[in-house]
């Protein structure tokens, strides 16, 4: 009897034991290993660029490996269904911008849900996309420019990277505020579309400012304005849309960090915090600075709400053009 007490008393502590390494994992203070950066875009690009400094800082603070992993491809979807099916424990992030919201419009299905996939964590940062001219364009500014579309409907050609991009929709953004028509000629990639830009085979286009800078300064194209409510401290002399032609025009080129849907939410605000003071550091914002980029920084609810507007804004903006990826 007491022996077969003692086997059941045993057998009893086997679950137990077994359950005691899974519970002390659970337990463990986050973070407890290295996170990753999922950037769903090649390396050498912006949101690359902003990723590096960002995962730098947050390994100082978070005291923590931070790697970054790109995951190029399917117009950003590649990346993005990576960082939806990880596990939601808060070490893996997705660092994504406006093809986030606009594949969600572009594509007739995705293998991801673009809003209940992800916990938004935090705004990082904002650009302006320049418009830029063929150096031959007759018009020398954005307000001339929209009275000769006005004359002469689709006499006007605008190049974009190619068809349902940023560049491409924001133009149709214009072209609605304005109520005028110009020609849509799409390219593959933004290095295409500015050498027929400056070969004047095409007459203006939205571009970022990093890739086009260098052409601006040397003269090749000419900056008209720039997309954002501000304008840009690498082009202080460009005036805005909205000075120059269309009042309240606002459209940027963002960075955003998000986790898979079911993460704690505390490790969601921690994470945001940790963003914030990595954007603070003088060293950070010196290097977007020189990308053109400025540091934002927020919370989970305010980048929940920003990413309530910039689907509304988007998601009309790929209706009116008719743009559609499959």
């Amino acid at each position: 009897m007491t022996a077969t007490i003692a086997r059941r008393s045993l057998l009893g502590l086997v679950p137990a034991v077994l359950l005691a390494p899974a519970l002390a994992r659970a337990q463990d203070p986050w973070p407890a290993r290295s996170l990753r950066i999922i950037v769903p875009f090649a390396a050498g690009g912006g949101a690359d660029a902003v990723a590096r400094a960002l995962a730098q800082k947050l390994q100082e603070s978070l005291g923590q490996q931070v790697v970054v992993d790109n995951r190029p491809g399917g117009a950003g979807n590649i990346g993005t269904e990576a960082a939806a099916r990880a596990a939601p424990d808060g070490y893996t992030l997705l660092l994504t911008g406006p093809s986030h919201v606009i594949n969600a419009y572009l594509f007739r299905s995705l293998p991801f849900d673009p809003v209940d996939g992800f916990v938004p964590v935090s705004l990082l940062t904002s650009a302006p996309y320049v418009l830029v001219a063929a150096p031959n364009l007759p018009q020398r500014g954005l307000a001339e420019l929209i009275a000769a579309a006005r004359s002469a409907p689709g006499s006007i050609s605008y190049g974009s990277a190619g068809n349902g991009t940023a560049g491409h929709l924001a133009m149709e953004m214009i072209k609605a505020a304005a109520g005028i028509d110009m020609v849509h000629v799409p390219y593959r990639g933004s290095p295409a579309l500015l050498t027929d830009l400056m070969a004047g085979r095409v007459a203006i286009a939205f571009d970022n400012i990093i890739s086009s800078s260098g052409a601006i300064a040397a003269g090749q194209l000419r900056a008209l304005a720039v997309s954002s409510s501000r304008r840009a401290s690498a082009l202080p002399a460009v005036p805005t849309v909205a000075e120059a032609a269309l009042p309240g025009f606002d459209v940027t080129v963002w960075q955003g960090a998000l986790l898979p849907a079911g993460t704690d939410p505390a490790i969601a605000a921690r994470l945001a915090a940790a963003c914030a003071v990595a954007l603070r550091a003088p060293e950070i914002r010196a290097r977007l600075d020189t990308l053109g980029v400025e540091a934002i920084g927020g919370d989970p609810d305010g980048f929940a709400r920003f990413l309530a507007a910039e689907h509304e804004r988007w998601g009309d903006a790929v209706r009116r053009s008719g743009a559609r990826l499959d």
